[in-house]
Order: C-alpha cells, then sequence, then structure tokens
C-alpha cells in the first residue's frame, strides 16, 4: 500500500476494529501487505497475520506500556467516542505516528443534539461543524452513566464524537483527519445494530412500519464502502473533517419499499405517528432532512458507489452470517 506521495506504507495501528467494518478494513490493510497492529481490550482476537495488543485505550499508562517503541505510519481510531479518550490518544501517539485518522459520524449534524443548529435544507457539508473551533470539556464525567442519562444517549453520543474531534484538530500533534460516517448498511450477521433487520423482518411478517408523518430522506454507505474510503484516507495526504456517503437519499419509508421489492414481499403498510422525542419510530425514521454532502470527498478522488448498487445485496445478506 502506497501514500499519497508513493511513499509505502508499512505500518498501521487500528484501535478497535474487532467487529464490522473494522475486520473488513484490519483485513483489507493485512491483504494489501501492510504491517497492522490491533489494539483492544482483548475483546475479540485478532485476525491471523496482525499484531495484537491488549490494553484499555482509557488507560494512559497502559496503552503506553503496551504500544513501546512502537511508532505507525498511521493510527486508525474506530472506537474514539469522547475528548478524554482523545486526549490520551494525542499524548500517547504525539511522537508514534504522523497520520491519525478518526472514525466519526453524521451524527455530529444532528440538530436534535446541539443547541442553536439551523434546520437543514439540502446535503450539509463539513463547515457545518468545525472542529477547529469547537469547544471541549475534559473535566467533564464523559465514562459516569449517569452523565450518559442526563445527556441521552443521542446527545452524549453526538457531543462525544464533537469534542473529541476537537481535540485532535486543535493544537494538533499530527496530520489528522475525522471520517463522518453515514449510517451504514450490509454485512449480513456482522450488522450489529440489527436496523436492517429491523425492516426486513417488519416487512416480510406484514407488520407495518412506524415512521414520522413526514418522513424525511438520510444518507448511508455500505460496510464494504465505508472500509474501502478508511483505507483510502489512511494513505491519502488531506486533513479535516470529511464526508463519506454513497450517493443517493432515502427515507424510511422508500427503505422499506426497496426491501419490499427486493424480498418480492406485498407493498409496506406504514403507522404514521408524532414527532416528539422519544417517539418509538423505526430506525432512520427522521422528521427533519438530515443528508450529508459528499463532494469534499469525491473532489478529493474517492468515487462513490450510489445506495441502489448495494442495496439489494444488502438486504439479501440480512442475517446471514459469512
Amino acid at each position: 500500500m502506497r501514500d499519497s506521495t508513493g511513499d509505502v506504507l508499512r505500518d498501521v495501528c487500528v484501535i478497535g476494529g474487532s467487529r464490522y467494518f473494522g475486520k473488513r478494513l484490519i483485513l483489507r490493510l493485512r491483504d494489501e501487505g501492510v504491517n497492522v497492529t490491533v489494539i483492544n481490550r482483548g475483546s475479540a482476537p485478532a485476525p491471523p497475520g496482525v499484531t495484537h495488543l491488549v490494553a484499555d485505550r482509557d488507560d494512559e499508562a497502559a496503552l503506553e506500556a503496551a504500544l513501546g517503541d512502537r511508532h505507525f505510519d498511521v493510527v486508525i481510531d474506530q472506537v474514539c467516542y469522547t475528548p478524554r479518550q482523545a486526549a490520551i490518544a494525542k499524548r500517547v501517539f504525539r511522537d508514534r505516528t504522523e497520520r491519525y485518522v478518526m472514525t466519526s459520524t453524521m451524527e455530529v449534524y444532528d440538530p436534535a443534539t446541539f443547541d442553536g443548529a439551523p434546520p437543514a435544507h439540502r446535503p450539509v457539508g463539513e463547515g457545518a461543524v468545525d472542529p477547529g473551533t469547537w469547544p471541549f470539556d475534559l473535566e467533564l464525567p464523559w465514562g459516569e452513566e449517569s452523565f450518559r442519562e442526563r445527556l441521552g444517549d443521542a446527545r452524549h453520543y453526538a457531543e462525544g464524537k464533537r469534542q473529541a474531534e476537537a481535540v485532535f484538530s486543535q493544537d494538533p500533534a499530527f496530520a489528522f483527519v475525522s471520517v463522518r460516517s453515514a449510517h451504514v448498511l450490509g454485512g449480513g450477521a456482522e450488522e450489529f445494530t440489527g436496523r436492517l433487520e429491523h425492516y426486513v423482518d417488519r416487512v416480510r411478517t406484514g407488520r407495518p412500519v412506524v415512521v414520522h408523518p413526514t418522513d424525511r430522506p438520510s444518507t448511508f454507505i455500505n460496510d464494504r464502502e465505508i472500509a474501502d474510503f478508511l483505507f483510502w484516507a489512511a494513505g491519502a495526504d488531506f486533513t479535516g473533517p470529511v464526508n463519506a456517503n454513497s450517493h443517493g437519499e432515502l427515507s424510511a419509508t422508500e427503505l422499506s419499499e426497496l426491501v419490499a421489492a427486493q424480498l418480492g414481499a406485498e407493498r409496506p403498510t406504514f403507522t404514521r405517528t408524532g414527532s416528539r422525542a422519544g417517539d418509538d419510530v423505526s430506525p432512520f425514521s427522521f422528521d427533519r432532512y438530515y443528508a450529508m454532502d459528499n463532494s469534499r470527498a469525491t473532489e478529493l478522488g474517492f468515487a462513490f458507489s450510489t445506495t441502489a448498487e448495494w442495496l439489494p445485496g444488502a438486504i439479501a445478506e440480512t442475517g446471514v452470517q459469512e
């Protein structure tokens, strides 16, 4: 594997990556001849041919000890959720790498999770949330369940990611990239969230799909494509946030209808419910337009697929173990 300058990338560290598209990324790196080191808490073994270091990333001393004097061309961080985790990683890897790629999320743009966010009427670009100026607070009790409950899961996740990006971006220790991934679909039984399976099950059994009164579209990406995108970002030379999503938006109703067509099932029925916070609607049903603009990545050279290309396969493999 060569980076954008033509130099060979020999050593890559992946933090996390023990499941789903993280596994795909690790195998892709390994099969391209990269020396891959995986760091996790021992929750899953590393694939053959991959170095496995066991350490809790929240324990700075243990992480330092596990790494020893290792140095990496690139670090890919799959499991950074809070600014405190980012601050530890920034100190630990400051002299161990020149490039750091963090897997972030489109949830950083969710207007329901931060005050003053304007409603989106067009696909949102990276500039809507600038990690270079976003405030962060390392003293908040990010790891405490009571704090998570007080914020709510969605706000805790989105704000944790926003502030983690900010820690890495401000006073940077290395070239930093945050990959803001769209909702990931595909992967069969590896897709542990069950969100696509929710639609397949509802449509197959004829039960109604619960959606908002006005169901707005969002953006998606395939599990293989996000792994390919992270692989590409590791070898590139750009910095800053970048959106990663396939071309083609879908609403929950449109997704349901495509599932029905793929299964050869009757057209789905829908139950429309209120748009209040906490209403029990299906995954990916949004009462606001919620789509990303992928033009920055496209201009940088990544060729995205369309959702129509991979969604039939993702539906067909739902629940199937590879």
